[in-house]
């Protein structure tokens, strides 16, 4: 009759185990979202609205690399596009948003 006892223990301790406290749950998720944020949503929008600063800063004669990769001069700016000078007597029109970086003057020379 021992193994009908133990039956009993096992089934008791079954109904016992159940999910939680709810409370647990919810802070465990704000946790997450909170982890997520600062580690991924909040430099993201930095990074963006720094970009989003740099692009409308940008004027005539700033030396910029593009996003992909060309370095040169800026000889127009207009509302949406920027004229750059890559080389003597080659000017590329591109998207201001294509401008990555501005360069420190007189880098081109240098290169």
């Amino acid at each position: 009759m021992s193994f009908f006892i133990s039956e009993a223990l096992a089934e008791g301790s079954a109904t016992t185990s159940g999910q939680g406290d709810p409370m647990t749950s919810l802070i465990f998720m704000v946790v997450i979202f909170a982890v997520f944020y600062f580690l991924l949503i909040r430099p993201q929008s930095k990074r963006a609205k720094e970009h989003k600063q740099l692009v409308a800063a940008l004027s005539k004669g700033d030396e910029v690399v593009t996003s992909g990769g060309i370095y040169g001069k800026l000889s127009g700016v207009s509302d949406d596009y920027v004229e750059v000078d890559i080389a003597e007597g080659i000017t590329v029109k591109m998207q201001r948003q294509a401008v990555a970086s501005v360069l420190p003057k007189g880098t081109i020379k240098s290169l």
